[in-house]
C-alpha cells in the first residue's frame, strides 16, 4: 500500500525515486520521458496538492505519449483524453470532485485500460477502485519554479517501468 512520502525517511526503497525538478520546464520534460514508455493498461496516480505541478507533468506524459493534443485539466469535465496516431489512448482523470470509488467505477476505468493508459490526479480519493499495481508520483510545492518528485513503483510491471525510466531519464 502506497503512503505519502515522508520527508523524514532516511532512504527510499528500490521501487522508488525522488528527484527535485528546478522549472515546468523539467517537470514535462520528465513527464515526456515517463509518457514514452507508457503502454496500454498502464496506471499511474499523481498525488500532491493544488499547485504541486501535476497537470504540468501530465502535458509531458501526453507529449511522449505521442499526443498533439493540448493538454488542461479535467477537474470539471472528470476525464480528458489524449490520443495517439496509432489509434491508443492516454486518459486523464481528475478525481478530485468524486465522491469516492464507486463514482470512478462508474466512468467505466476497465474500458480505459483496455483502451490506452490512465492518468489520476487525485487518486487518493478513489483508491479502492484503483489497481494494485501501478505507478505512484506523489509532487510537492517548494517554491514557485521547483517541485518535489516521489515516484513509487507497486509491482513488477512497474519495478520494470520504473527502472526504464531512471535509465532514460538520468542514464545508468
Amino acid at each position: 500500500m502506497w503512503v505519502p512520502y515522508n520527508f523524514n525517511m532516511p532512504i527510499l526503497s528500490p521501487n522508488a525515486l525522488e528527484f527535485f525538478s528546478r522549472s515546468p520546464e523539467q517537470t514535462r520534460r520528465l513527464g515526456a520521458r515517463l509518457g514514452a514508455l507508457l503502454s496500454a493498461g498502464d496506471v499511474v496516480c499523481l498525488s500532491g496538492d493544488l499547485g504541486s505541478g501535476k497537470t504540468t507533468f501530465v502535458k509531458g506524459i501526453a507529449q511522449g505519449w505521442g499526443s498533439l493534443d493540448a493538454v488542461t485539466s479535467p477537474t470539471f469535465v472528470l476525464v480528458n483524453y489524449y490520443s495517439r496516431p496509432q489509434g491508443e489512448t492516454l486518459y486523464h482523470l481528475d478525481a478530485y470532485r468524486l465522491e469516492g470509488a464507486e463514482e470512478a467505477e462508474a466512468l467505466d476505468m476497465d474500458w480505459m485500460l483496455d483502451s490506452g493508459a490512465l492518468v489520476v490526479e487525485w487518486p487518493e480519493r478513489i483508491k479502492s477502485a484503483l489497481p494494485a499495481d501501478c505507478l505512484w508520483v506523489h509532487l510537492s510545492y517548494i517554491d514557485d519554479l521547483q517541485r518535489g518528485m516521489v515516484f513509487k513503483a507497486e509491482g513488477n510491471r512497474y519495478n520494470t517501468l520504473l527502472a526504464d525510466f531512471r535509465r532514460q531519464a538520468f542514464g545508468g
